[in-house]
């Protein structure tokens, strides 16, 4: 079974759809036991930091999720959670990569908006991983964000707007993905359905 943490996010009916599109049984929880036994994790997350670290503390996930040695994946905000901190709200996020979430630097001249909204092809950085290989190079995600996370020996592929955007990152069990693959077409389903195989 995948475990979806609710974050309380408003995207969280699609990444279950998601899932459910690829044949595999997801559920909603906040129930550390129910992650814990979990075959594989998904952090979703839209919204802003401090809000949804203070509903993790609230639902007793915070040394749960830290804990976890299944593969894990965090979604867009639930990607930046996995680092050290946010400067939105100067929030402390789960610790598992090093680092601080930046807003991202606008530049209306050269039209650099925030938020990042829109399809953005993917360039892979860094060693291969199971998850994020050469088959990516090129491939269109759909990215929604106004934070970047910082760059890293963990960042396996990036994007660009206005400057190079971290968008894949790993260490050890735990993923994330700055874009939505649940709506990201046929690439992020399969960018899905080989989390499901890890």
């Amino acid at each position: 079974m995948i475990a979806i943490v609710d974050t309380g996010g408003a995207n969280l009916a699609s990444v279950i759809n998601a899932f459910e599109r690829l044949g595999q049984r997801a559920e909603l929880t906040k129930a550390p036991d129910a992650i814990a036994r979990a075959s594989h994790v998904i952090l979703p997350g839209v919204g802003a930091a401090g809000d949804s670290m203070k509903r993790l503390q609230a639902s007793g996930l915070v040394e749960p999720l830290r804990k976890l040695t299944q593969p894990v994946l965090g979604i867009c905000l639930g990607m930046q959670l996995l680092f050290e901190r946010s400067e939105e709200n100067d929030t402390a996020c789960l610790g598992l990569l090093d680092g601080t979430v930046h807003r991202i630097p606008a530049d209306v001249a050269r039209g650099v908006t925030v938020p990042h909204m829109g399809w953005n092809a993917l360039h892979r950085v860094g060693p291969a991983s199971a998850l994020f290989d050469a088959s990516l190079e090129g491939q269109q995600f759909y990215f929604v964000h106004s934070y970047m996370a910082p760059a890293g020996p963990f960042v396996r592929a990036q994007t660009e707007h206005g400057g190079p955007v971290p968008a894949c990152v790993e260490r050890g069990n735990f993923f994330g993905v700055q874009f939505h693959p649940e709506r990201s077409g046929p690439a992020g389903a399969e960018l899905l359905r080989r989390f499901t195989h890890l």
